[in-house]
């Protein structure tokens, strides 16, 4: 992987539990706010923003069923990966809403949370 890949859930998603209604995803809106903040840097990460219900096909595929919360950014392997990453099917990730605004800034130079 060449470049490190985002995977959000879909803003204004719909859940089949509540008819009617859309949502947002409550740990991935801060880390949406921080790319919509600066498009250019953006750019430079992959990013794919899926439905809500699971199976999670495209997420099963990158790092296997157990591993399909939402949001994740699973690492590309030209950067050394941080410790404190997770491991599965050969690609390495971290899932912390809070780690992830941590590794935006220190990877591709968004600024960082005060």
């Amino acid at each position: 992987m060449s470049r490190d890949l985002l995977l959000l859930l879909e803003h204004g998603f719909t859940d089949p539990a509540h008819p009617g209604e859309r949502f947002i995803c409550p740990d991935g809106a801060p880390i949406e706010g921080l790319l919509a903040g600066d498009p250019e840097r953006a750019a430079r990460l992959e990013i794919r923003r899926l439905p809500f219900p699971r199976p999670r096909a495209e997420v099963v595929a990158q790092l296997g069923e157990q591993h399909q919360g939402l949001p994740v950014l699973i690492l590309d392997d030209h950067q050394a990966a941080p410790e404190d990453a997770q491991s599965a099917n050969g690609k390495r990730f971290v899932t912390d809403p809070r780690r992830i605004l941590d590794l935006l800034a220190q990877r591709h130079g968004f600024p960082r949370v005060h």
